[in-house]
């Protein structure tokens, strides 16, 4: 290959490689902004539901910004579907590859577009700037299999040498609902490359690219040790944990199990689950390892660095063909939700081995509220989606967040005013669930309760979890309150689906989390601030805290 680099590697001192690798992580978090300013649609400017990175010649994660952790099922992917499917020889500077499908292209799920830019320095390829965007689009379908979920994208060129293969790009935007967005949102990915590139040249002038490509390497070395000292630090031992998986797109209960093995310095996950559904539930692979990688990361030592070196030293497995390892033709559009009770999975495992390092269960879900409709003056599709945080799991020493966005997402809500003004929807309320919280010695955070109404004709598809089962506590911790689907007169939903009609409303409801310790040990000030602030009544104060005014 022509992008190898030196046969002597220069010989680095610690500094060097720590400045370095502060500037890559400058890099993809500016490549970040830059994507979020320029993009269009409001739930990438808005809900910043998008993601940066950089990647050495081989497809090895260098650094990731620190936006939303599943993406990284996306990017761990991408570039060695590219290496796969075209030869190295043959890129040029200005080349940019295009893809998002879950089989071929290294993705997750199909909405999440990704762009890959090798980046030439004197001729060779140095490095890879990489972006992935969630483009809200391919709205109102099935998920029986992967070709009811949209269009999907093996790694093709959308640029070739700097200019745009515009029948590529029709392609797309022929397949999609709201193409205006579709564009303008491409456009904005394209130019967070081109600042990715520039940096990374930048970068290579200054230092030289042998040194920078060298510090690279350490990077990943000296994340791998840290990974290694910090699972050294877990006792040996090995650890089961089970769970219950419940969505309104099917109608049983899912049983998910995690066993989760330490020796020495490595650590083995190995999940046990049904088989693949005829549901948008399913994960590939890709999307079990990130998951894995970020809790990991998250219990072990969150100072590591978040490259691949971090993986080296861990083994994620699950059968084929099952719910959390599965095989074409598979629908995974809504493989976040799975992603979320496979976090808390984990870490009731490792909460048997380290109990002050975690949080008791949080809320286990993304709940997803996601619309479409047609604007009566022109016809135009409109699609607009919504992920609610819920509650976050108690800690051992503090409460939990309420009304948060946890584990593998990390995008914000999208703000009423952005709402109202770009979509025929209005937020009557928007609000924290009271007593939603698991009671205990740290209380569970609170869900959120959004209840829309629909200004003009249009669907919902609503992604929730958690209506049967609860949000366990830890240590006596009580459980989360549950999720829900709340309907106003006239509206009926079919599973997950409803129609409403202008003057219609419904609400959503996210779980709430599990508390951490006995609640008889909760401090009587807390209590009393919980009663004043309505968080709890004076029941549950009473008759679970034992408190009274």
């Amino acid at each position: 290959m022509n992008d190898a680099p030196a046969t002597h590697a220069p010989v680095l001192d610690p500094i060097t490689v720590e400045v370095i690798g502060a500037a890559l992580s400058s890099i993809v978090e500016e490549t970040g902004e830059a994507l979020i300013r320029a993009s269009y649609s409001t739930n990438i400017k808005e809900r910043r539901d998008c993601s940066t990175a950089l990647f050495d010649t081989a497809g090895n994660t260098l650094c990731q910004a620190e936006h939303i952790p599943i993406h990284l099922g996306s990017f761990i992917g991408i570039v060695p579907h590219i290496l796969k499917l075209h030869r190295v020889e043959d890129m040029r500077p200005g080349d940019v590859f295009v893809g998002n499908d879950a089989y071929e292209g290294g993705g997750t799920h199909l909405p999440d577009i990704v762009l890959a830019e090798p980046i030439f320095v004197d001729g060779r390829i140095a490095a890879w700037t990489v972006n992935l965007a969630h483009h809200s689009d391919f709205a109102d379908r099935g998920h029986a299999h992967i070709y009811q979920e949209g269009l999907r994208i093996p790694p093709v060129r959308l640029y070739r040498a700097g200019e745009l293969q515009k029948d590529v790009l029709d392609l797309i935007l022929l397949n999609c609902q709201v193409p205006r967005e579709r564009l303008s949102d491409l456009r904005a990915q394209m130019a967070a490359n081109r600042v990715g590139v520039q940096r990374f040249q930048a970068l290579c002038a200054k230092y030289g690219t042998a040194v920078v490509m060298a510090a690279g390497a350490a990077l990943l070395d000296y994340a791998e040790r840290k990974m290694r000292a910090g699972i050294a630090a877990i006792p040996d031992g090995s650890w089961t944990f089970e769970d219950v998986f419940e969505s309104t797109e099917v109608t049983q209960q899912l049983p998910l199990k995690v066993r989760v093995t330490v020796q020495g310095d490595t650590m083995s996950l190995h999940f046990d689950a049904p088989d693949q559904l005829r549901a948008g539930l399913n994960m590939t692979w890709t999307a079990l390892a990130a998951t894995a990688y970020y809790v990991v990361k998250s219990v072990v030592d969150p100072t590591i660095l978040p490259n691949a070196g971090l993986a080296r030293p861990l083994t994620v497995t699950a059968r084929e063909g099952s719910v959390l390892n599965c095989v074409h033709p598979a629908a995974v559009n809504g493989r976040v939700q799975t992603c979320q009770r496979v976090s808390d999975l984990i870490i009731g495992a490792l909460a048997q081995a380290v109990p002050d390092r975690v949080t008791a269960c949080s809320n286990s879900v993304c709940t997803v509220a996601t619309f479409i409709g047609q604007r009566p003056e022109d016809g135009a599709i409109w699609v607009y989606l919504e992920t609610m945080g819920g509650g976050g799991g108690a800690r051992a020493t503090k409460d939990g967040l309420d009304g948060v966005h946890v584990h593998v997402t990390n995008t914000s809500n999208l703000p009423v005013e952005a709402l109202e003004t770009e979509y025929p929807l209005t937020l009557l309320r928007y609000e924290l669930v009271e007593e939603s919280g698991g009671v205990g010695t740290y209380r569970g955070g609170m869900g959120l309760r959004r209840v829309y109404r629909a200004d003009q004709d249009c669907r919902v598809r609503v992604d929730v979890s958690r209506l049967s089962s609860r949000s366990w506590g830890l240590l006596g911790g009580g459980a989360g309150g549950h999720g829900a689907v709340e309907c106003g007169p006239g509206v009926v939903f079919d599973k997950d689906n409803a129609v409403l009609k202008a003057g219609q409303w419904f609400a959503v409801v996210s779980p709430g989390a599990g508390g951490y310790g006995p609640p008889e040990k909760r401090d009587r000030a807390a209590v009393a601030r919980d009663l004043a602030e309505g968080v709890i009544g004076e029941g549950t104060a009473r008759e679970v805290y034992g408190y009274t005014a």
